[in-house]
């Protein structure tokens, strides 16, 4: 990073920090973001200062480009927890505290603390999945009845189907690699500015994590001390840094292939379920066994999903039926009169 694009790099963050203070007003956070602005503006004067080393000079005043602007426009309408990501990338640090984690971070109930990141890691991963199934099925089944409504074949059906099994998988999981190899590589370069700027501003950096911590109630005097000598260890200073100033935890960035496979095998096994009479050959019984198939598993997917909600699982499942008993007879009535239609 040069010097003129650490000077800009932290003007920027300084402008959205007193946006993000201007939004807060009132509250206790507000005054750690304009802690961080002063953070930010000091950092920025170091990074003017060895520009005019190098014999470069950086502007006398800053001015905030589109995407920053647009950035603070979207903050003061929408709230700074729905913009975290956006926010991160554009180096404003702090975020963390829209977060439920502890105030002392990581250093604190370690044990504890990695149970309860499994278990949400492990939940997000079975939601996941069982919404993929939910989209295979559903999708596919519409298809299949669309395409039965317009057409008797069971060939018909049956390329069709298999058609959308495969379209709808490798469309899922395309996007899914897509999404995660872009978060990924954006936390990856969010840290190695962290590891960068741990390296040239120990002290300033210590200095923004004490800000976090006397945000989140911690006595000053404690708040400053315990980041010194979290600084003092520079890799466990960057992990706490990227939990606490990112928000992020450096051992769960996600894995694009494992995203992609996952949804691919998600989406196939739901759209596999109402395909499956066609692909055993069965003829005129498909169709009705494919709609009872897929209404097992409509109701199914439903009762799982109480899981999440806590609601009781008849009423979910019952409601996923309907939703999806919908979709199906809108689907087969737009074939039907489609094959009238081109017969």
């Amino acid at each position: 990073m040069t010097a003129f694009e650490g000077w800009r790099e932290e003007m920027r963050a300084h402008h959205l920090y007193l946006v993000l203070a201007e939004v807060e007003a009132g509250t206790p956070r507000r005054e750690l973001f304009i802690e961080l602005a002063a953070d930010s503006l000091e950092q920025a004067g170091i990074w003017a200062k060895r520009a005019a080393e190098t014999g470069s000079h950086v502007p006398a005043a800053f001015h905030a480009d589109a995407r920053t602007r647009l950035v603070a426009w979207l903050v003061r309408r929408l709230g700074p927890r729905s913009l975290r990501g956006v926010l991160a990338a554009m180096k404003v640090r702090g975020l963390s505290i829209y977060s439920k984690a502890h105030p002392l971070g990581r250093a604190h109930s370690q044990e504890a603390e990695d149970k309860r990141h499994r278990s949400v890691q492990s939940g997000g991963n079975l939601r996941a999945a069982v919404f993929g199934v939910n989209d295979g099925l559903v999708s596919n089944a519409g298809l299949i009845l669309g395409v039965a409504g317009a057409t008797g074949d069971p060939a018909a059906v049956l390329l069709a189907g298999t058609a959308g099994m495969l379209a709808g998988a490798f469309s899922m999981a395309a996007g899914e690699y897509v999404s995660v190899r872009s978060q990924r590589e954006l936390f990856e370069y969010q840290i190695e500015l962290e590891r960068q700027e741990l390296a040239e501003f120990p002290e300033e950096e210590a200095g923004e994590l004490a800000s976090i911590y006397a945000a989140r109630g911690m006595p000053r005097e404690q708040a400053r001390t315990l980041a010194k000598q979290t600084i003092a260890d520079p890799e466990r200073a960057l992990d706490v840094l990227a939990r606490e100033e990112l928000g992020l935890d450096p051992e769960q960035l996600g894995s694009p292939w494992g995203a992609a496979c996952s949804s691919f095998l998600a989406f196939a096994a739901g759209a596999a379920l109402p395909l499956s009479p066609y692909l055993i050959g069965l003829r005129a019984a498909a169709l009705p066994l494919a709609v009872a198939l897929t209404a097992l598993a409509l109701f199914g997917v439903g009762g799982v999903l109480s899981l999440f909600t806590g609601r009781n699982a008849v009423p979910s499942g019952l409601r996923m039926l309907a939703i999806g008993a919908g979709a199906g007879a809108i689907s087969y009535a737009i074939g039907s009169l489609l094959g009238v239609s081109f017969a």
